[in-house]
């Protein structure tokens, strides 16, 4: 069932100086700038208890609706760093929020509330979603506080978190178990989360019989059975309502076996990461998914919501970890260097809700307090959990997935594997093993699809490599200490079509995506505070036009050349119309304007305004 695991976070920690130890780093600031007691402003007041604290706005603002749910991802964001760095102040942070959860969890039941009832807002929320009553989402705002507790307690080793949960759980079913089947399914209408994965995950700890059925309560039969028979009806449905159903299913197939549960979410990723994702990895428009064969309808100011790209990584894992392939890999290799690494503000810290694909638009982030959107609250996580997915393993193996600067601790094997690389920047990746006496192990080193050959020396000695690209190279020995693996992982330029018009391209190098940099001429404010970032007026406002690609594809590859003395940076030569451009990767360019996709003409045209 499963054949490959992640190591624990604590176990692996990024080193050196990448874009990704940069965005960690501009994380933990915006953690420890926030202030616990004015998310638990909320929360006191639901129970009765004594508040001071001035309360957070947008999202978090005391008459939202969804309030409470940035709190949840906050737990999680503090936990996952506590274990991404052993950094003690967010252990001390997470201990806090627990235990000011737990009294406000004890007086529930002083304002009527039944026992167990933890949220932001009244109980008469769930009501109204089981009178399909108008309500924002109080079920996938449970669902960020039952994910929080239980990183809480996985991550941080809170043991109250799993007490507080247990007693959550235990109200969800008293309250589910006064509906019918028929009546609960109509209930999951409203968005709810990702309830089955996290009420699974508590099955997996407890190994009680009704957290199992709690989570398996939580599936929306009607969407997963057209899945369990590799039927794509995903068109115009909620993006984001639709991932977290399949990563549930996955969790639960590990749990159960059932083999139903594995092929909806191997059917899912495969439709969403193969068929409906943008060359960054991210998917939808406007939130929803469309249809696969309008595409070039969809280059929007809201296309690609940073949650899906999270939320895709995760599935991904689960998917990595059932069969490990270099095609699962490639994809979140994708998503994470070019959607996540670029969704976060270098000079502020803050996060994107969409990656705006339309030509000429710009890239638009929260504020700190004044606009707790989903995504502020998944990019928490995003940026403090890079180490998740670099290494994997089984008995044996050690799986390197990623070309990340870290080292890797593995205490039953003896062993210790440090990373060094500027990757992409740089082609290269060394690994160091050390050990304390020899070790027989198989180092599994990933094969991208894009890469243009795999270079192999160890120390300092060339090997024969026979896999081809798209596989995983496989080298098993008895390793000595201080042995020294260098590969070589040539890239290119190339361009990707998008899906359905081949008329319009993303330019890539190896995995990376390059954005045209289209400068700041009449640039608007890229700070939102606004309640809905799909509202906001900035995506209304007219875009600059943006230049064509001129000639065929392969002499428009030939005539994008690199920028001398600058890593990652091209530069069109006599092919733009009517100007050459400046190409960067999409996850370096702030702060201007830029596009992703060109639209490639055969000769010189007049521009026209998008």
């Amino acid at each position: 069932m499963i054949q490959a695991k992640p190591f624990d976070l604590k176990n692996v920690r990024l080193t050196g100086d990448s874009p990704f130890t940069a965005n960690m780093k501009r994380d933990q600031a915006y953690l420890l700038g926030l202030d616990p007691d004015r998310f638990l402003h909320t929360f006191r007041l639901t129970a009765g208890l004594p508040t001071s604290a001035e309360p957070y706005g947008g999202w978090e603002q005391p008459t939202g609706e969804l309030r409470g749910h940035i709190f949840g991802h906050y737990l999680s964001a503090c936990a996952l760093m506590y274990a991404s760095t052993g950094d003690e102040r967010f252990k001390q942070r997470v201990n806090y929020i627990v235990t000011e959860l737990a009294k406000v969890q004890a007086a529930m039941p002083s304002q009527g509330y039944n026992a167990g009832f933890l949220s932001a807002y009244p109980e008469e929320f769930f009501d109204r979603v089981d009178q399909r009553r108008s309500v924002w989402a109080p079920y996938y705002t449970l669902h960020k506080i039952v994910a929080g507790l239980l990183d809480a307690y996985q991550q941080a080793g809170n043991a109250q978190a799993l007490e507080v949960l247990e007693q959550l759980a235990d109200w969800l079913s008293f309250r589910i178990g006064r509906l019918t089947s028929e009546e609960q399914q109509i209930a999951l209408l409203n968005e709810f989360g990702g309830m089955n994965e996290s009420l699974a995950n508590l099955y997996a700890i407890t190994g009680k019989p009704q957290h199992l059925a709690l989570s398996l309560a939580f599936n929306d039969t009607v969407v997963l059975d057209k899945l369990a028979r590799q039927e794509d009806l995903l068109d115009r449905m909620h993006a984001n309502t639709q991932i977290p159903k399949a990563i549930g299913a996955a969790r639960q197939y590990e749990l159960t076996g059932d083999q139903k549960l594995q092929q909806i979410a191997a059917y899912f990723w495969e439709r969403v990461a193969l068929h409906r994702s943008y060359a960054i990895g991210g998917n939808s428009d406007d939130e929803l998914f469309f249809p696969t064969n309008r595409f070039d309808q969809h280059l929007s100011s809201v296309t690609a919501e940073t949650c899906n790209t999270y939320n895709m990584l995760k599935l991904t894992r689960h998917i990595f970890g059932w069969e490990p392939s270099a095609k699962a890999m490639d994809f979140y290799e994708r998503g994470l260097f070019n959607h996540i690494l670029g969704s976060q503000d270098p000079d502020t810290g803050m996060m994107t809700y969409f990656a705006s694909l339309r030509p000429g638009h710009v890239k638009v982030y929260n504020t700190p307090h004044h606009s707790f959107w989903c995504c502020t609250g998944s990019g928490m996580e995003n940026h403090a959990k890079y180490a998740d997915t670099i290494y994997y393993h089984d008995d044996s193996s050690a799986y390197v997935n990623l070309f990340i600067p870290s080292a890797l601790t593995w205490a039953e094997k003896g062993i210790t594997l440090r990373q060094e690389t500027a990757f992409p920047e740089s082609d290269t990746t060394n690994l160091t093993i050390n050990c304390s006496q020899p070790t027989e192990l198989t180092l599994k080193i990933r094969y991208p699809a894009w890469a243009q050959g795999f270079n192999l020396s160890i120390n300092g000695e060339t090997q024969s490599v026979e896999a081809s690209a798209g596989s995983y190279v496989t080298v098993k020995r008895e390793w000595q200490d201080g042995d020294r693996v260098e590969v070589q992982l040539p890239m290119a330029l190339h361009l990707e079509d998008l899906p359905n018009a081949p008329q319009m391209v993303a330019v890539l190098y190896g995995p990376i995506v390059l954005a045209g940099a289209l400068g700041t001429a009449d640039m608007p404010e890229v700070y939102n505070p606004d309640y809905h970032t799909r509202e906001a007026a900035i995506n209304r406002l007219p875009v600059p036009p943006v230049p064509a690609l001129v000639g065929s594809k392969e002499s428009i590859v030939a005539n994008i050349q690199p920028v001398a003395g600058e890593a990652l940076t091209f530069r069109s030569v006599g092919i733009g119309s009517p100007t050459d451009v400046t190409l960067i990767p999409f996850y370096q360019l702030h702060h201007q304007r830029y596009t992703v996709y060109w639209r490639v003409e055969e000769q010189k045209i007049e521009m026209a305004a998008v």
